[in-house]
């Protein structure tokens, strides 16, 4: 009779154990995932991590989102240019703005490789290793650029207009997601950073369409102390008839 009351009590308290014991497992898998999360959270938002993450935006907001848009704008307006000086003056103003975009971005990608996760996770990440190889390309043929005149001149022309259009298209968009990837890491609002940077690109897009107007502007008048306004053909001719009515009525 001992022996099966032992018996029955062990049962008992096996019986308990196991009962409890997926209550207390998930209990300690809540606690140990809300602990991996506040860990996750708190460095996410560390004060040392937080200063790299703006100074990587910062750095390629200057290259994609200022300097190469900049450069573009510079060297369009070298196609209406006779002066010789200015021309000079616009091409290596050109070199040098898209030098300087091409190490700043460079600076941000060594930042961004050296300091954060790169999981290629979201679209910023995958953007921007493709936007990398693209500028280091682009630069690549800029210094390559061969004379006027040459067989190989409108080849790389094409070629050099062509990855200068992606890198800042594709510039401008990995800003975008830059953004969004910038809020989800520190919770913080991205919306006063998002209108003020679509201010600023549709400034430059109205800078970029006026550019092609501009001359045109000029030659109808529309600017005033630049040019007079022509005359045509027909009013000139009704002008004179004018006078000789004039001439023959005196």
């Amino acid at each position: 009779m001992e022996v099966l009351r032992k018996l029955d009590s062990f049962a008992i308290h096996a019986s308990i154990i196991i009962l409890l014991q997926p209550s207390v497992s998930s209990s300690l898998e809540q606690t140990t995932g809300n602990h991996t999360i506040n860990n996750d959270n708190i460095l996410k938002l560390s004060p040392k991590l937080h200063f790299e993450i703006t100074v990587h935006g910062f750095l390629l907001w200057a290259s994609m989102g200022f300097l190469m848009p900049v450069g573009i704008l510079m060297i369009r307006m070298s196609n209406r240019e006779q002066c010789g000086r200015r021309l000079r003056i616009i091409f290596y103003a050109h070199a040098i703005s898209q030098t300087l975009s091409v190490l700043l971005s460079t600076a941000g990608a060594v930042l961004s490789v050296k300091n954060f996760n790169n999981s290629f996770s979201n679209h910023h990440q995958k953007i921007g290793v493709a936007l990398y190889g693209i500028i280091w390309l682009q630069a690549l043929i800029g210094f390559l650029r061969p004379h006027r005149g040459c067989k190989g001149r409108s080849v790389w022309f094409f070629a050099h207009w062509l990855l200068g259009t992606s890198v800042c298209l594709l510039g401008i968009l990995n800003i975008y997601t830059g953004f969004q990837a910038y809020h989800e890491k520190t919770s913080r609002s991205i919306h006063l950073w998002t209108i003020i940077f679509t201010i600023q690109l549709s400034f430059m897009a109205f800078i970029y369409l006026l550019q092609d107007k501009w001359l045109y502007m000029q030659k109808q008048g529309v600017i005033l102390g630049t040019e007079p306004i022509r005359s045509t053909d027909k009013e000139i001719s009704t002008r004179n008839k004018l006078k000789e009515l004039t001439n023959e009525t005196c």
